[in-house]
């Protein structure tokens, strides 16, 4: 077996009237890959704020967010699809521009290879369980002060 790499990453809750944006890739089918929120890898020289504010603008296509708070770091092992343990900076991100229920976007990798399609829509937080990949892992905190 091959050895796991670590890998830092961020993950970030969008919420707006206790609802939370998620999307799904178009590409593939939910058992392939479910429902997520945005999240990415942190670039070398980048800190995990600008990553997450960086992740969000370019997995939604909109531009206008700040930064509530971070909500802490958690380890996810998402082997067996890539040997890897993903060290995740999670953050409560609030959006300040209007979106509409449902919409369409893409990541567009920064030109490499083809881009990937989404479909970016809003759920109740109480729904947010069925995050894939142990994605709601610190769903609860939004709820501290």
């Amino acid at each position: 077996m091959p050895e796991k790499v670590v890998k830092d990453k961020v993950l970030v809750y969008v919420v707006r009237d206790g609802n939370l944006l998620v999307f799904r890739h178009t590409d593939y089918s939910y058992e392939e890959v479910g429902i997520q929120v945005p999240a990415g890898s942190i670039r070398p020289g980048e800190s995990p704020e600008d990553a997450a504010l960086r992740e969000a603008s370019e997995e939604t296509g909109l531009a206008q967010f700040k930064i509530v708070k971070k909500l802490g770091e958690v380890e996810y092992d998402i082997t067996p699809y890539r040997f890897e343990i993903q060290h995740r900076h999670v953050f409560h991100l609030e959006l300040l521009e209007e979106a509409p229920e449902r919409w369409a976007s893409q990541e567009d990798h920064d030109g490499q290879g083809d881009p990937t399609h989404f479909e970016c829509f809003w759920i109740p937080l109480e729904a947010a369980h069925i995050l894939q990949s142990g994605q709601g892992a610190l769903l609860g905190r939004l709820y501290e002060s």
